[in-house]
């Protein structure tokens, strides 16, 4: 009996293993809490949508598209100017390298560095010693020789004097007056030795030939200079007048050549912002093409009294060749451009806007003068072009108001 009942506390034992292990309490929670979790993170995300469904709004709900806000411009009947543009540097009128004419040492520099300075005015000392010596001397020469010439005169006038009595023979008579020239011709070198001599002595006091201003010095006090030497001393450039040269391509040159026979033509200079600087005339055509760029090169000339221009400074040009009367513009960022090619954005009396196609004939800087396609007192879009197209609604801002831009 013992034996027979064995086998069953076993199989017990391994079933209330089995259920304890599949129905244990913490179990039952765990496997609740794994179904939760989806449902829960469902419901969170519903919520943060504003309880939308994906169907979209609610029943009856309705969206209307805002008037997107534009800026416009009036097209205008106006003279436009016809301009000739290029890149030009400032040469000045006049440009001098100062250097010595003699041999020297440097006494003193008369000039401040970037000084204005005036034809005449001096500019360098040098050392005048060694020359004055020189003409010391070529004036005691010239001196003993006239000392000579006046005693050979008295010879020939005593001569003179002798011949007619027999005293003297005539080539006694021809020697004394031989003598005479030679002494005199010898005086006539001794001044032109004086002349020479004062020159030189002149060039130890270097004046500046032409009005401009000066630039850095060169050389300091004390050194030698050289006649001749090619570093120089100071550079004076003279800025008033002051050049502006610059080149155009050689098509335009029959039309300019025209115009000049016609009347001065106008020349502006810009600086690199836009800003117009000084306004001058052509008055120069130089006298051949470049074969290298097939232009030709045009100097301007500029009164430059408020020294606005300096040389060496690049600058853009605007050349007036022409005006063009009664052109219809508009402003130059109107114009769009697509495959078919320049066209505008009009605004009509209902705020819609159309798209117009038009024919453009010259650009004057910031102004378009359109030949076809529109009509004076028309409005058109000058910004906010790439957020309307044709059938668009827009309100129109103020001049001094920007568009509302989103920042995507």
């Amino acid at each position: 009996m013992a034996l027979a009942a064995l086998p069953t506390p076993l199989k017990e034992d391994r079933r209330s293993g089995i259920e304890g292990e599949a129905f244990s309490p913490v179990r039952r929670r765990l496997a609740i809490l794994a179904l939760l979790m989806p449902i829960g993170a469902a419901f969170t995300w519903w919520g943060l949508k504003g309880g939308e469904s994906p169907a979209g709004p609610a029943a009856g709900g309705k969206t209307t598209d805002a008037a997107v806000p534009v800026m416009t411009a009036e097209v205008r009947r106006e003279d436009v100017p016809v301009f000739l543009t290029g890149l030009g540097s400032v040469t000045a009128y006049n440009s001098v390298l100062v250097r010595s004419r003699v041999d020297g040492q440097i006494l003193k520099l008369d000039f401040s560095e970037g000084q204005e300075v005036h034809a005449g005015d001096i500019l360098v000392e040098i050392d005048p010693k060694p020359l004055k010596a020189l003409l010391s001397q070529a004036q005691a020469g010239m001196a003993k020789d006239q000392a000579q010439l006046a005693n050979a005169r008295l010879d020939l006038t005593r001569a003179t004097q002798l011949q007619s009595t027999g005293a003297v023979t005539r080539q006694q008579l021809d020697a004394a007056r031989a003598l005479v020239d030679q002494l005199d011709a010898s005086t006539k070198v001794d001044e032109a030795v004086i002349d020479a001599a004062e020159v030189q002595l002149a060039y130890t006091t270097i004046r500046t030939p032409i009005d401009g201003r000066v630039g850095t010095r060169l050389i300091d006090v004390g050194n030698l200079v050289r006649a001749g030497d090619a570093s120089g001393i100071v550079t004076v450039n003279q800025i008033k007048p002051i050049f502006v040269a610059f080149d155009l391509p050689s098509d335009s040159l029959p039309r300019i050549r025209a115009k000049m026979k016609a009347g001065d033509l106008s020349v502006t200079a810009v600086d690199n912002h836009g800003k117009d600087l000084a306004t001058g005339r052509l008055t120069v055509v130089d006298n051949h093409v470049d074969a290298a760029t097939a232009t030709v090169r045009y100097k301007a000339d500029f009164e430059n009294a408020d020294e606005v221009l300096w040389p060496g400074q690049f600058v853009s040009v605007r050349l007036q060749l022409d005006i063009r009367q009664n052109a219809i513009t508009v402003p130059s960022v109107a114009i769009e451009r697509g495959p078919d090619g320049a066209f505008v954005y009009i605004v009509e009396a209902n705020h819609i806007v159309s798209k117009r196609p038009v024919a453009i004939g010259l650009v004057n800087g910031g102004v378009t003068a359109v030949d076809e396609g529109l009509q004076p007192g028309e409005q058109v879009v000058t910004d906010g072009q790439y957020r309307v197209q044709a059938g668009t609604a827009v309100s129109i801002l103020p001049a001094s108001a920007a568009p509302s831009v989103p920042s995507s």
